[in-house]
Order: C-alpha cells, then sequence, then structure tokens
C-alpha cells in the first residue's frame, strides 16, 4: 500500500523505522530484530540507506523479507551521498523488482571519512535530484522526502530553508517526515509556516525515544534539536541509571506522540533504533489509543 493512501485514513497509526546492517556478519540478528518490530504490525515500516549505498542490498532484502513475511508497507531510503547515476539507476530497477511502491529520497549524512572531500564531482548533491530521478523512472512510486522542525543544520535561516523544501515537494514528493525533536511547540510552529508558504503534503512527525543518555550528544550533533529544560531534568536526574533512564524516556517520547495526536496528527514515526522492546513498549502505551 501506498503511504500517500495510509495517511488519507482518519484512524491514527504508529511507524516504526529500521536499519540495516553495516556488515554481513550481523544481518542475522538485524533481521530478527526488524522481525520482531514487524509483527507488532505497524502501519508501515521505513529501511534507512547507508552512504553511498554500502548497506543498499541489505536494505532491500530487510525491506522484502518484512513485505513479503509480515504483509507490513515498507518505505525504502534512497540516498544521494556518493552515489552514481547507475547505482542509484539500478536500485530503483531493484526496487520495482522487489514491489517495493514507497521511497524516501534523502540527500543523506556525509560519513565521517568521507567529510571535507571534493563533492563537486558526484552525480548528485540534493535529494530534489533524486526526487526527479524517480519521477522520470516511470514507476508509480509513492516518494517522501525530510524536512526539519527547526532548521536544517546547513541552512542560514528557516525562511530559506522552507523555500528549497518547497521545491522538493512541487518536485514531486508525496509526504515529509520530520527530523527528531523533543518540543511539541516546535513542530506546530513549523507546520504553520510550511503551510502559509504552500507546503500542503502530509507531514509525518519524526519521534526519537531517548533511552541512554549518550544519545543526547548525538541526537544534538545529528540534528541540532533543541533540548528543552523538561527533557534536561529527566536525564539529569535518571541519565546514570539505565534502567530508570529507559523507562523516563520511553515515557517521554509515549508523552509527545499522545499530544500529537490530540492535536490531529493521524500517523507517527518512531526512530526505534532496531530495539524491539523499545518500539513494543511505545505501542503499548498507546494501546487503547491505537485500539491495539
Amino acid at each position: 500500500m501506498k503511504i500517500s493512501q495510509l495517511l488519507k485514513q482518519d484512524t491514527l497509526s504508529l511507524s516504526f523505522e529500521v536499519f540495516p546492517p553495516k556488515l554481513q556478519t550481523n544481518f542475522e540478528s538485524v533481521r530478527i530484530a526488524t522481525q520482531r518490530i514487524a509483527k507488532l504490525q505497524p502501519s508501515f515500516m521505513s529501511v534507512t540507506y547507508g552512504a553511498g549505498g554500502g548497506t543498499s542490498q541489505y536494505t532491500l532484502d530487510i525491506a522484502r523479507n518484512l513485505k513479503e513475511e509480515y504483509n507490513v508497507p515498507m518505505l525504502a531510503h534512497l540516498t544521494c551521498v556518493s552515489s552514481s547515476k547507475e547505482t542509484v539507476h539500478a536500485r530503483i530497477q531493484d526496487m520495482i523488482d522487489a514491489g517495493i511502491g514507497n521511497v524516501m529520497a534523502l540527500r543523506g549524512d556525509i560519513p565521517a571519512h568521507l567529510e571535507g572531500a571534493e563533492r563537486s564531482h558526484w552525480d548528485y548533491h540534493y535529494a530534489i535530484e533524486l526526487v526527479r530521478e524517480l519521477k522520470e523512472s516511470g514507476a508509480d512510486f509513492c516518494i517522501g522526502g525530510a524536512c526539519y522542525p527547526e532548521i536544517h543544520p546547513e541552512s542560514g535561516d528557516q525562511k530559506t530553508d522552507i523555500r528549497y523544501l518547497k521545491e522538493k515537494v512541487d518536485a514531486g514528493c508525496d509526504f515529509l517526515t520530520t527530523q527528531m525533536f523533543f518540543d511539541n511547540n516546535l513542530l506546530y510552529n513549523f507546520l504553520y509556516k510550511i503551510r502559509e508558504a504552500g507546503i500542503t503534503v502530509p507531514i509525518i512527525p519524526g519521534i526519537m525515544p531517548i533511552t541512554n543518555a549518550k544519545q543526547v550528544d548525538r541526537a544534538i550533533k545529528l540534528s541540532g534539536s533543541f533540548m528543552p529544560q523538561r527533557f534536561k531534568s529527566l536525564v539529569d536526574k535518571f541519565g546514570h541509571d539505565p534502567a530508570a533512564m529507559k523507562q523516563a524516556g520511553i515515557a517521554y517520547a509515549t508523552d509527545q506522540i499522545i499530544d500529537l495526536y490530540a492535536n490531529g496528527i493521524t500517523n507517527v514515526h518512531v526512530y526505534s533504533m532496531n530495539k524491539p522492546d523499545i518500539a513494543a513498549k511505545i505501542q503499548s502505551n498507546l494501546s487503547d489509543i491505537l485500539g491495539k
């Protein structure tokens, strides 16, 4: 099923993101973890894609397995970083052959070993170029893109950020998924601004459960996310106790999701980090709300 069709439904739903293994030796453990998440029957699952296609085959293998075995709609990621036109065209054909109808077009994070590398010779520099390739392929893809409720770390200001976002949507994005955020008011303000700018496609909020203190620094580094005092206090109080921090982090993410549902959001995407127990606990916390 196309994600754009799912988003037209009025029922509340939850989806999860998983990632493929970096090494073949880890494939089996990742496969088992993603299957346990698929058994929760989320509205859909997304599978990330390593920079330069390093895990592209694993991405497709995981997505195909979950789609065929658990009948969960799949969203496969596709990124620009260090990808050639030949590679992207091959991945597009692979997705067509696997029956994957939903694709997330991303620029992608620059991996550490490519920091400072000359990028002028790369075939793709921005996600909008992938969106155009997907449209030109002739395949009936439902295309997703990313957005930042605060501001893209490399943008000068939010107004410019939103202008580029509108260009990406106009090129063919059917929906947008947000980067993680920890203050829902930031999302609500963002939604007002992009609607004013003429961006009308559905927005799926992305929620990251922070279940250990070490994740905080990484979250800030990856997205520049604002950490509200309420969240900082949680980390200060429970960060030294792994079990307590895990419980508190799940509770905080659950509270965010409930507030989003209460304010008109129908689908929330959880960055599960391949943790079936965390995904299951969040879904359990929302069982009566979701009717599961």
